[in-house]
């Protein structure tokens, strides 16, 4: 697939994300079967949905934890940049935490590698102090 192509292919499904009318499933439909899923969160306490996730099985326990802590507010994309098989998504989001009541705005970055129009590695990036404090409520994250 062309770069066009793949980022293409993301573009709708942020814009559906983003309008909150997409489900989990349709993230999954779009990962290759090996695909490797990692948030910098990493597990943390408080956000232990966003540990490492190998294969669609575990990326979907990754969806049910974060729909099962976390409420989306916004999510905008400003920009998609690709090179060769990367498709690197910049924009901001905001989530409110359905355990502490708390929510975050953070910019964010998700990189993508595609093949055949399927996405085999993701790797987010976000402010994580931001959401450990919103995820534990008032402790403030360990330094």
């Amino acid at each position: 697939m062309t770069e066009h192509e793949n980022v293409e292919i993301l573009r709708s499904l942020y814009e559906k994300w983003g309008d909150q009318t997409l489900e989990a499933s349709n993230w999954l439909d779009l990962l290759a079967d090996d695909v490797q899923w990692r948030s910098i969160g990493d597990g943390a306490p408080g956000m232990e949905f966003s540990s490492a996730s190998r294969g669609k099985n575990e990326v979907a326990r990754y969806f049910e934890g974060l729909a099962d802590d976390w409420e989306m507010l916004h999510y905008n994309v400003d920009e998609f940049v690709a090179q060769g098989d990367r498709v690197v998504v910049i924009g901001r989001c905001g989530w409110k935490s359905r355990n502490t009541g708390k929510t975050l705005d953070t910019p964010k970055v998700d990189i993508f590698r595609m093949r055949d129009g399927k996405v085999t590695e993701f790797y987010e990036f976000f402010d994580t102090a931001k959401a450990l404090e919103a995820a534990r409520g008032n402790e403030m994250p360990a330094p």
